[in-house]
């Protein structure tokens, strides 16, 4: 899971839906908006470059529809 300076986040959804893809610090901050789109069913990929922000953990929040989803991922400098 760490990464220098960008990481490739892989998702699917199962229907047509909006979908936020959204980078945070580990102060809850929002750092970076990845993906903010209407998308079709399927498999998409969401890279961010994060060569900007400093070393530290991260957490990838995605939100479509009901679903939430959080992952913490470590930027390695």
């Amino acid at each position: 899971n760490p990464f220098n300076p960008t990481t490739t986040i892989s998702y699917s959804i199962s229907s047509a839906e909006n979908v936020l893809v959204e980078a945070y610090d580990i102060r809850g901050r929002l750092v970076e908006s990845l993906v903010s789109d209407f998308q079709y069913a399927g498999n998409y990929t969401a890279i961010w470059d994060a060569s900007r922000y400093p070393s530290g953990i991260y957490f990838i929040r995605m939100v479509c529809n009901n679903f939430t989803d959080t992952r913490k991922i470590l930027l390695i400098k």
